[in-house]
C-alpha cells in the first residue's frame, strides 16, 4: 500500500506548517512506517493511506517520489 507522510525535519522543534516536508512510501502499514523511522530526527505528523482517486491525484505532483521500505 502506498502512504503519505507528513512530518518536520527536526523532532526538537514546535511543528511549523511552512516547514512540514512530505515522503511518498510504499509499505504494508502505518506500523512499518513508524518502525522503521523511529530512530531518524523526524517527527511525523501524520501518515495517510493512499487509494483510488487520492493516489492519481498524488501521482500527478511533481514532488510524487515513491520510496520502498
Amino acid at each position: 500500500m502506498i502512504f503519505k507522510v507528513l512530518y518536520q525535519e527536526n523532532r526538537d522543534e514546535a511543528p511549523v506548517r511552512e516547514k512540514t516536508e512530505t515522503l511518498y512510501l510504499e509499505a504494508e502499514s502505518v506500523r512499518d512506517i513508524r518502525k522503521k523511522y523511529v530512530d531518524k530526527p523526524y517527527n511525523i505528523e501524520f501518515i495517510q493511506p493512499l487509494t483510488g482517486k487520492f493516489l492519481e491525484y498524488e501521482k500527478n505532483s511533481p514532488d510524487f517520489k515513491l520510496e520502498k521500505i
